[in-house]
């Protein structure tokens, strides 16, 4: 695969992915792509998602339509191209050998803090869902095929640090830091799916990476939650051993 770097993010919802796009698109340097599966897989799938039917109009639903766009020349011809792709967008079916050509990062976050925001927005939810059984396989492949671990970056880590984990995720890429991914103009974006107005309430408001709040745990889970996060839990574990130190 020839061209601009291509740069696979892998997450799942409700991991500041929408935040990470925002502060690659802010590098003059950078295009971005949201979530290009999303209605490859709601086709798929059958699930009924808020505004589906305005997602599946927006997008390729056939998925080796996708993998030829994502593969493709870059928007406007940039030498990066950051593509935000969730996890669990990733079925079973899809061809995957795509992933080979491009590089790959993992974002992640603590199950718990994942279910608590998930469900403000969507009642139901299981594992699959929010995507770290498939994070967990799609990192497990890039791994085997590199040897050796790609990036992740712990979403809370950025929050804390966004200077500090964006330069060392930027180093482990091959690229420069640029200031620039630190701040970044409020409202939407052409380049948000169509699903914003559903989803991206919270980042459309943002600057820049906001501190954290209050950390919540397993104890703060409804009880019909807590059987999800034991099971998520040490696959969680199991990709935060990975997770780059921050860049001084």
């Amino acid at each position: 695969m020839e061209g601009p770097l291509r740069i696979a993010m892998w997450s799942g919802p409700r991991n500041i992915s929408t935040a990470m796009m925002r502060a690659f698109e802010n590098r003059p340097d950078c295009a971005v792509s949201d979530e290009p599966f999303y209605a490859a897989y709601l086709a798929a799938t059958g699930l009924v998602h808020p505004q589906r039917d305005e997602i599946l109009a927006s997008q390729p639903t056939d998925p080796a339509a996708v993998v030829a766009q994502v593969t493709g020349p870059s928007p406007g011809g940039s030498p990066l191209w950051y593509q935000k792709h969730m996890t669990h967008h990733m079925l079973a079916g899809f061809d995957r050998g795509w992933i080979d050509g491009v590089a790959n990062a993992f974002l992640i976050r603590a199950p718990e803090a994942v279910l608590l925001s998930y469900v403000e927005k969507r009642t139901d939810v299981t594992l699959d869902e929010i995507g770290l059984p498939q994070q967990v396989e799609l990192f497990d492949r890039v791994a085997d095929r590199l040897g050796r671990a790609p990036p992740v970056v712990e979403s809370r880590r950025v929050l804390l640090d966004p200077r500090g984990t964006l330069s060392g995720l930027c180093a482990a890429l091959g690229i420069g830091f640029d200031e620039a991914m630190l701040r970044w103009p409020p409202g939407r974006r052409d380049t948000d799916g169509v699903w914003a107005p559903s989803w991206y309430d919270g980042v459309e408001r943002s600057t820049g990476f906001a501190p954290p709040g209050p950390e919540r745990g397993f104890d703060d889970l409804p009880d019909r939650l807590k059987p999800l996060a034991a099971a998520g839990r040490p696959l969680y574990e199991r990709l935060a051993e990975h997770v780059l130190p921050s860049t001084p």
